[in-house]
C-alpha cells in the first residue's frame, strides 16, 4: 500500500524531472557514439530483426558503431551484404555482439544469452512479463542492466507505438490467413473472402474492438466482407465505426447475439484484449461445434490464453488444426509471418530514439529528457523500477522518477 508520504514524494519527483532544469542549462551534454549489438533471434520462429539495412546506414553515417551477428537478418530476407553495405561489423558468434553497449533484440534473451551479457549494459527487448522466471529478473540485476520492454515504451501521444505497430499488422494479417484458409490451396471450402456480384459476401465475425480489430475490419471491409464486430464496451464500438467513417453491425459480448452470429460465420477473428492476465474465453466449445463445417477461427489472443474454448497453440510449422469440422488458426506470433514489414515497422520506432540517445549524450541523459521512454524502463542500473514485476516476483522496488531526480 503506497503511504501519502511516498505519493507526495512521487508527484514532486515527477514535477521536478519535467520543470526546466538549471543544471541541464549550464552544463552542454556532449554528443556520444553509440555501440549497438543486433544478435540473432534464437527464440522459437522468431524471424523479426529490430533494424533493417537503412536504419543501419543512417545510423553509422551519424557516427554510431552497430554490429551484428552473421544471418541474424535472414529470417526477414536482409543479407549480411546488406548490412555490411550500410555499415554494420558481421561477426560470427554471438559472444561478439553481446560485447556491445545497447543491445537491441525482438524476443527477450534467453538464459543462455544473459550470460554472455556485460556489466552495466543496455537491453531493449520485448520483456514478455507473464513468461518470464524471477531468474531472469535476478540475472539482469546482478549484472546492473539497464532494460527496457517494448511494450511499454510510449510516445508523445502517450500511446504504445511498438503494440500499436505490431497491432496494426496483425490485424491485417488475421484477413489474409482466414482468407487462405477458406481457399482448396489449403484443402478450405474454397470460398473467396470477400464478396463478388450475385454472390452474398463472406460473413466475419470479430471479437474485441481495439486496434488489432480494427485492421481487421478494415481489411475485410476492403475485400467485400459482412463484418460483426462484439465487444463489452460501448466507447470501443463507437470509436471503430467512427475510426472506420461507417456502421456495420457492432453488438455487446451477448451470448445469444453472439451464439447466433458464429452459427452463420465464415470467419472469426479472436482480438480480445486480456483480463487479469488471461483473454477471457467468450466462445464455448459448445458454440464452436455448431459453427459451419470449413469456416475458419483466427485465435489472435492466444498468446494470452486464447478467447476460444477449443484454442491450442500452434506455430508456423504447423500452424492449424480441426475441431468439428473448423479450422483453427492459433499461432501467438502472426506479426512473424510477415517478417520483413514488421522489422521495418520496429526499425521505424527505434531508430529515431537511438539518434536522440547518441544527441542527448548518453541513455541515462535521455531518459532524463524524456518521460515517454523512460515509461518502458523496467530494471534500471539492476534496480528494478517497474511494480508489476515487483509485485509478481516479490523483489525490491524503487520508482524510477525518484532515482533519476537524484542522479543515481
Amino acid at each position: 500500500m503506497t503511504s501519502p508520504i511516498q505519493s507526495g514524494l512521487h508527484e514532486l519527483a515527477q514535477q521536478g524531472i519535467l520543470m526546466p532544469q538549471e543544471s541541464m542549462l549550464e552544463v552542454r551534454r556532449n554528443r556520444k557514439s553509440l555501440f549497438i549489438g543486433l544478435p540473432k533471434e534464437t527464440s522459437f520462429q522468431e524471424n523479426r530483426i529490430a533494424l533493417v539495412p537503412q536504419a543501419v546506414s543512417l545510423l553509422t553515417a551519424n557516427g554510431h558503431r552497430v554490429m551484428i551477428e552473421t544471418e541474424a537478418g535472414t529470417s526477414a530476407h536482409f543479407t549480411d551484404t546488406d548490412y555490411s553495405e550500410a555499415g554494420a561489423e558481421i561477426v560470427d558468434t554471438p559472444r561478439e555482439v553481446f560485447k556491445a553497449d545497447l543491445l537491441l533484440k525482438v524476443a527477450p534473451p534467453s538464459m543462455t544469452e544473459l550470460k554472455y551479457m556485460q556489466d552495466k549494459q543496455t537491453l531493449v527487448s520485448i520483456l514478455q512479463i507473464g513468461m518470464q522466471q524471477k531468474d531472469f529478473i535476478l540475472k539482469l540485476g546482478s549484472k546492473r542492466v539497464t532494460a527496457l520492454a517494448y511494450e511499454y515504451i510510449r510516445d508523445e501521444t502517450d500511446t504504445l507505438p511498438v503494440i500499436q505497430a505490431m497491432s496494426e499488422i496483425v490485424g491485417s494479417t488475421s484477413i489474409l490467413i482466414a482468407a487462405e484458409y477458406l481457399s482448396n490451396t489449403t484443402s478450405g471450402r474454397g470460398d473467396i473472402l470477400g464478396g463478388v456480384t450475385g454472390i452474398p459476401p463472406t460473413d466475419i465475425v470479430v471479437l474485441g474492438a481495439g486496434v488489432v480489430a480494427e485492421y481487421a475490419v478494415r481489411a475485410a471491409i476492403g475485400l467485400g466482407a459482412s463484418v460483426k464486430v462484439f465487444d463489452d464496451s460501448l466507447y470501443k464500438l463507437r470509436r471503430i465505426q467512427k475510426g472506420l467513417g461507417r456502421q456495420f453491425y457492432t453488438s455487446t459480448l451477448n451470448p445469444a447475439n453472439l451464439r447466433a452470429a458464429l452459427q452463420t460465420a465464415d470467419v472469426v477473428i479472436g482480438a480480445l484484449p486480456p483480463r487479469n492476465g488471461r483473454t477471457p474465453i467468450v466462445v464455448t466449445e459448445e458454440m464452436v461445434s455448431e459453427m459451419a463445417a470449413g469456416s475458419v477461427i483466427v485465435d489472435v489472443s492466444i498468446d494470452q490464453g486464447g478467447c476460444f474454448e477449443t484454442s491450442e497453440i500452434t506455430n508456423h510449422t504447423h500452424p492449424v488444426f480441426r475441431k468439428f469440422g473448423v479450422v483453427h488458426y492459433c499461432v501467438p506470433n502472426i506479426a512473424s509471418r510477415v517478417s520483413r514489414t514488421a522489422s521495418y515497422a520496429l526499425s521505424n520506432i527505434f531508430t529515431p530514439i537511438l539518434l536522440n540517445i547518441g544527441e542527448e549524450g548518453g541513455l541515462e541523459q535521455y531518459l532524463w529528457k524524456d518521460a515517454y521512454v523512460r515509461s518502458g524502463v523496467y530494471i534500471y542500473k539492476g534496480t528494478v523500477t517497474n511494480k508489476i514485476i515487483s509485485d509478481i516476483h516479490q523483489l525490491p522496488f524503487r520508482d524510477l522518477n525518484l532515482l533519476m531526480a537524484s542522479r543515481l
